[in-house]
């Protein structure tokens, strides 16, 4: 069987690419490395560093990270690296959630809301700002966006409460689906750990493009093998951090299959409470393993279990160091060196790459585009919808 590699996918010319839908898509895959370093310069400078520790000075009682998709996914990768590196309660909350039921979900207080968005301009992420503006006045508000001109980036530029982190406009996909977008998110966010600690070194960053780089070029091809392979289910297992790195190439999957494949994500201890029946099928399990060695026992004994039972297809995983009884035949083991040395956020970031290539390749083995998948169904921003006012037990 042949398959499109990543080689072949950069070679076609402009033309061919866009008539195939995926020159977006894979082009902003591939620039992740260079606007992760970019990322990083923009953390390191004197004005972000002096707004990010301005927001901490006084330290907040809670953080809360909010978004709308993939946006409150990159929340739940940072939360428990906030919380452990800040000493503050943190918790992803998604936008619509706040709307609908905040008085029961965002914690009373002098609190910090992280609002989190590529375009900043769903309905749904300036309308939340709103109302806790007006119903929460001790919460201060930080908002990372890579859109300048969005509602976010612009509504609240006399609010003296809201502070922008306004990431480089490379980052700003034009592909329907996120994908350097997230990883850039998630890195912005990190900020907060950085200003807390007065570090100005971008050196993780640069480890985490090195090693994306290196999953591109002696990883890809594996990916792309496994992408077109014949399945129409996916399980994504992660722990920590990347679980919420697992729900967003669940989601990638889900978005650039059009709905043809079944995504599913777990934590790696939760799986055996009922969602193990996932694996009846012959559908690939994705495992974002953990450096941290009591973390990883754990995720280790369950694929090991997976394997003693024949359950699911192909196993892929993606870590470093990654022991030789859990790859089977056919299995494929993403290794990726120096990987250990990276915070949590910023393996979460990784992991996430390698979700992004097996969505990318096993949407063209469909036959789909990748930067326009689910024609008629989804679009880059969500359409406007109605903002209904705030009921007084939301």
């Amino acid at each position: 069987m042949t398959f499109p590699t990543l080689e072949s996918l950069k070679a076609a010319s402009p033309a061919e690419q866009a008539r195939r839908g995926y020159a977006d898509t894979l082009r902003e895959i591939l620039q992740q490395p260079d606007t992760w370093r970019d990322t990083a310069s923009r953390l390191v400078d004197a004005g972000a560093r002096g707004m990010l520790g301005e927001l901490l000075a006084t330290p907040p009682q809670n953080i809360v990270l909010t978004g709308s998709g993939s946006s409150v996914y990159v929340g739940e990768c940072l939360a428990p690296v906030l919380q452990a590196g800040l000493g503050i309660p943190a918790q992803a909350i998604a936008a619509g959630t706040l709307l609908t039921h905040r008085r029961g979900t965002l914690p009373h207080g002098r609190g910090l809301l992280v609002s989190i968005a590529r375009s900043g301009d769903s309905p749904e992420s300036a309308s939340v700002v709103d109302q806790v503006l007006e119903a929460e006045p001790a919460y201060r508000h930080l908002v990372v966006t890579c859109n300048v001109q969005g509602q976010l980036a612009t509504r609240y530029r006399h609010e003296p409460r809201v502070h922008v982190l306004q990431l480089s406009p490379r980052t700003n996909d034009r592909s329907l689906v996120m994908t350097s977008s997230f990883t850039n998110l998630v890195l912005g966010g990190t900020g907060l750990l950085q200003a807390h600690a007065g570090n100005t070194d971008a050196g993780l960053a640069d480890l985490a493009a090195n090693i994306a780089t290196h999953l591109f070029e002696r990883h890809g091809d594996a990916l792309a093998r496994e992408g077109a392979g014949d399945f129409d289910a996916a399980l994504y297992l992660g722990s920590g951090a990347a679980f919420g790195a697992a729900r967003e190439a669940a989601l990638k999957m889900l978005e650039m299959s059009g709905g043809a494949v079944s995504a599913m994500c777990e934590t790696y201890l939760g799986l055996r409470h009922g969602p193990m029946s996932w694996l009846d099928r012959p559908c690939p399990v994705v495992a974002f393993l953990s450096s941290v060695p009591a973390v990883r026992a754990y995720e280790l004994d369950l694929l090991r279990e997976i394997a003693r039972k024949k359950l699911g297809g192909v196993r892929i995983v993606v870590g470093e160091a990654i022991p030789a009884d859990v790859i089977g035949p056919g299995d494929v083991a993403v290794e990726l060196p120096g990987f250990s040395q990276l915070d949590e956020a910023q393996q979460a970031m990784v992991h996430v790459v390698a979700g992004q290539l097996l969505a990318l390749f096993r949407c063209l083995s469909l036959g789909q585009q990748p930067d326009a998948p689910s024609q008629g169904v989804l679009t880059r921003v969500v359409e406007a919808f109605a903002i209904h006012g705030a009921e007084k037990g939301a």
